[in-house]
């Protein structure tokens, strides 16, 4: 069975590679760069979680007792925090991305996570929690009820939990308060940074850009960053070049690579993957052992015993697979069909990719995750 299903695999593999090598596919830039100075920023807070069932922090977790008071304090309310018995309140860190252009009045998403002991965040309310950048400047506020994607139940001998309890989400719960500053309007020069830094793919950037802007003079500085001169009816209007830019078909290029995840047996094969002739013989050892008892009783009247004397049956079969010839591929397609051939399963393919690698016959980057 599991034989049978390993086959489909691979042909499924199979059947998905069968599109020729040399037909070319394209992407939008804006799925392989971004530009320089456009992107997120994460704020980060703390704040207090109230409204809990008891699953808050504990006696032990002063400082959520010390933020309590000193809560109360603001409010004209004077409480010792060592006399303070919390357990429907939990201190929080508040997390958000800031995405890029984001107005004062923007709603966004943010994350609570517990800092302290509390076991659940289930029902809670985030009180109003200031979100600061780097540079310790407020750029946003959040408050609102928690929405918790678990649960966990304790009783006297034992406990259910699904999920994380002690995490939580606020969709729209925070609000910009600030503009990060991005100097956009007026640029002579821009620069775009690729995702994947890839020589190859650069080069066809700053083609693709030099087709779209004549003038511009693009090009890669190095294997992630692309340079070009804004033309001059740009200069005051750099959001609609950057949109013309932005889907400009290209076509990106990789390093061959094979990663193999071990813990769960999954081998994926880039499509630069090459391999040199190779013979490979893979065979299975199958070893079985099976422990009884053999009961010997004895003859009637004869005054003896019945014994039990343990019995072992073991049995090794290995497999009778031949040498197979791989022939030198080419593509993708010529890989995946020498290897089906062989009939293995995906973990004896984490073997075979390693012994290859080691004869020197497969041509790209053997990667264990």
């Amino acid at each position: 069975m599991k034989k049978a299903l390993s086959t489909k695999l691979l042909l499924a593999l199979l059947a998905i590679m069968l599109i020729p090598a040399s037909s070319a596919w394209a992407i939008r830039l804006k799925e392989l760069a971004t530009f320089e100075g456009v992107r997120p920023n994460q704020i980060i807070g703390y704040g207090l979680v109230v409204g809990l069932n008891g699953t808050g922090d504990k006696d032990k977790t002063f400082f959520t007792n010390q933020s309590v008071a000193n809560m109360l304090k603001r409010m004209d309310i004077t409480v010792n925090a060592t006399s303070l018995k919390l357990k429907n309140v939990a201190g929080v860190i508040v997390t958000a991305d800031l995405p890029p252009f984001v107005k004062p009045g923007t709603k966004i998403d943010i994350l609570v996570s517990s800092l302290g002991d509390a076991t659940s965040l289930q029902g809670g309310t985030l009180l109003i929690t200031p979100l600061k950048g780097v540079d310790s400047n407020i750029y946003a506020v959040a408050q609102g009820p928690l929405s918790v994607g678990g649960f966990a139940i304790t009783g006297n001998a034992g406990s259910v939990q699904k999920n994380h309890p002690t995490v939580g989400r606020i969709v729209q719960g925070g609000t910009v308060e600030r503009e990060v500053p991005i100097r956009w309007t007026g640029k002579e020069v821009m620069t775009m940074k690729l995702g994947q830094p890839d020589f190859t793919t650069a080069a066809r950037v700053a083609e693709a850009v030099n087709s779209r802007l004549p003038g511009a003079s693009a090009r890669p500085l190095d294997a992630s960053t692309i340079q070009f001169n804004v033309p001059m009816n740009y200069r005051e209007n750099l959001a609609v070049m950057v949109a013309e830019l932005e889907n400009l078909d290209v076509e990106p290029d990789a390093i061959g690579k094979v990663i193999i995840d071990e813990r769960t047996g999954t081998v994926v094969v880039g499509e630069n993957v090459k391999l040199s002739t190779v013979a490979v013989a893979h065979g299975n050892l199958s070893v079985q052992i099976r422990e009884g008892l053999t009961v010997s009783q004895p003859g009637p009247f004869s005054m003896g015993e019945t014994v039990a004397a343990p019995n072992t049956d073991i049995n090794v079969e290995e497999g009778a697979d031949q040498l197979l010839l791989i022939e030198r591929s080419t593509t993708i397609h010529d890989v995946v069909k020498a290897l089906n051939a062989i009939g293995v399963t995906p973990r004896d393919l984490i073997m075979i990719f390693q012994a290859i690698k080691a004869a020197g016959a497969l041509h790209g980057e053997l990667e264990i995750i």
